[in-house]
C-alpha cells in the first residue's frame, strides 16, 4: 500500500478483523493512511503501545510495548527506561508507520502524554470520564461540560474527544515545564473539586467495587509510561468506532455518543476541530 513516499507491504490484506462489519486489514490500513494528515500531528514523537488482534476483534487481543524485531529501518523508535531495563517503542510519525502498525493487526495504538525528546515532561493532561457499565452518556456529556467550566476557572483551555468506547476524554495542552507527579497532582485536585460538587454521581475511586455505579473521573493517564487512546484511533468494537475530537458545543448534542463516528464516517468531519489545541499550551490548572 502506498503511504506517503513509501510502499508498505501488507500480508493477508483480506483478513477480516471486524467480523460483523466485514472490515479487513486492508480497510484498516487504508483508513490509517487516509487519516494520517489529521492524526500524525497529534501523535508524533509519542511512544506507542500496540493493541493487537491477530485473529480479529472476536478473539482476545494483547498489548505490545517492546518492538525489537522485524521493524523496517525507516520506522522510528525510542528506547524508554523502565524498572528493570528498557523498552523500544515505535513512534507513529508518518502515514507509512500507521499503515505498518495496521499490518501488525494493531487496531488501536495507545500513546504517551510526553514526547520522545523529553520523556519526563508531559505536554498533555487527560481526564478520562469513564461511566459504569454501558453508562448514562447524558451524564458523561454533562460532566465533561462541568469539568470544562472548572478548568477554565483554573486558567486553562479544555478540549474534548469521544473515546470510541464508553466515555469522553477532556484534554489540556501543557508547556513542558512539569514532571508527571506535578501534572497528576494538579489533575487530581481538579477532579476532586468536580466530584465534590456531585458526589452521588461521580467518584475518583480507583477500585470498581467501591464506585457504587458512579462515573469514574480518572486522572491515572497522567502517570509516567501511562498511555491513552489518541485522536482518530480505531477501537476494537463492533462498527469500528473512532476516538473523535469534538467542538465544545457538541457536548450539548443529545445525539452524541462515544461511538458516534467510525472508520467509515469520521473523515467527513471538520478537519480543524482541534486546530487550536497546540496553541493553547500553558501552565497547570490552578484552583
Amino acid at each position: 500500500m502506498r503511504a506517503g513516499r513509501r510502499d508498505v507491504p501488507l500480508s493477508h490484506p483480506g483478513k477480516v478483523l471486524f467480523g460483523d462489519d466485514g472490515i479487513t486489514k486492508a480497510d484498516l490500513a487504508a483508513y490509517y493512511r487516509d487519516v494520517a494528515g489529521l492524526m500524525v500531528p497529534l501523535v508524533r514523537d509519542r511512544p506507542v503501545s500496540l493493541q493487537r488482534f491477530n485473529n480479529g476483534i472476536d478473539h482476545e487481543g494483547f498489548f505490545q510495548k517492546n518492538v525489537e524485531r522485524g521493524v523496517p529501518a525507516w520506522v522510528r523508535r525510542v528506547r524508554v527506561g523502565k524498572r528493570g531495563g528498557s523498552v523500544s517503542h515505535v513512534l507513529a510519525n508518518d502515514a507509512a508507520t500507521l499503515v505498518w502498525l495496521a499490518n501488525q493487526n494493531c487496531i488501536t495504538p495507545h500513546v504517551w502524554t510526553a514526547r520522545a525528546d523529553r520523556l519526563e515532561r508531559p505536554d498533555r493532561m487527560i481526564f478520562d470520564l469513564d461511566p459504569a457499565g454501558d453508562g448514562d452518556f447524558a451524564l458523561v456529556r454533562r460532566t465533561a461540560r462541568e469539568l470544562g467550566e472548572i478548568l477554565r476557572e483554573a486558567g486553562v483551555e479544555p478540549f474534548a474527544m469521544t473515546t470510541g468506547s464508553k466515555g469522553i476524554h477532556v484534554v489540556v495542552a501543557l508547556r513542558r515545564r512539569y514532571g508527571f507527579d506535578q501534572v497528576r497532582e494538579a489533575a487530581l485536585a481538579v477532579a476532586t473539586e468536580l466530584v465534590a460538587r456531585r458526589p452521588r454521581e461521580l467518584t475518583t475511586e480507583f477500585y470498581k467495587r467501591k464506585r457504587d455505579g458512579r462515573l469514574f473521573v480518572d486522572v491515572n493517564r497522567n502517570a509516567y509510561a501511562a498511555t491513552a487512546v489518541p485522536p482518530y484511533a480505531v477501537r476494537a468494537r463492533t462498527g469500528a468506532p473512532v476516538a473523535t475530537p469534538l467542538r465544545w458545543d457538541e457536548l450539548s448534542d443529545r445525539r452524541l455518543s462515544a461511538t458516534r463516528w467510525t472508520l467509515r464516517t469520521v473523515l467527513d468531519r471538520d478537519p480543524d476541530v482541534w486546530a487550536a489545541l497546540p496553541r493553547s499550551a500553558g501552565g497547570l490548572p490552578r484552583l
